[in-house]
């Protein structure tokens, strides 16, 4: 199990190591190693996801680890409460930047070997904390950096704790 602690409350997830074992070995190597503490949700689109991970409240991007081979063909889908890592237009290449479904997103779903049907690997779900995304998806967003759909105020992810079961 997995604690994100944001500004918001904490989101619970359950990460799923037998369907995407790379993808869970290196978020979780980035949770132990406090990546995460202080880096934002710096993309929240309401009826779509909220993507995190990757900058700080300045809106300045961490560097990462090499990219992971992308596990999206694991038969995980893009629904409602989903954990699933971000990527450029590579399939291959999540590193750090994660997303939350706050919908089922099928067209985020592997549907071929293809660079238009890779997809997004989800390697996870929400199990408490659902009206944490609520709040987090209805914040006011605009542009900052250079992005779109940054929140005006920082959605600070303050640490994520690698609970063993």
């Amino acid at each position: 199990m997995v604690i994100i602690r944001t500004t918001f409350g904490e989101i619970k997830l359950e990460l799923d190591a037998e369907k995407a074992p790379k993808t869970v070995e290196n978020f979780i190597s980035y949770a132990r190693d406090g990546f995460y503490d202080g880096t934002i949700f710096h993309r929240v689109i309401d009826n779509f996801m909220i993507q995190g991970g990757g900058f700080d409240a300045d809106m300045q991007q961490k560097s990462t680890g090499e990219p992971i081979e992308n596990e999206a063909d694991n038969g995980l889908k893009n629904d409602f409460g989903t954990i699933a890592m971000a990527r450029t237009m590579d399939p291959h290449s999540a590193t750090a930047q994660f997303f939350i479904n706050v919908k089922d997103n099928d067209f985020l779903n592997h549907s071929g070997k293809n660079m238009q049907g890779w997809g997004y690997a989800v390697f996870g779900k929400i199990t408490e904390g659902s009206e944490v995304l609520d709040k987090i998806r209805a914040v006011p967003t605009g542009s900052a950096g250079g992005h779109q759909d940054v929140p005006v105020d920082p959605v600070i992810i303050e640490s994520v704790e690698v609970v063993e079961g």
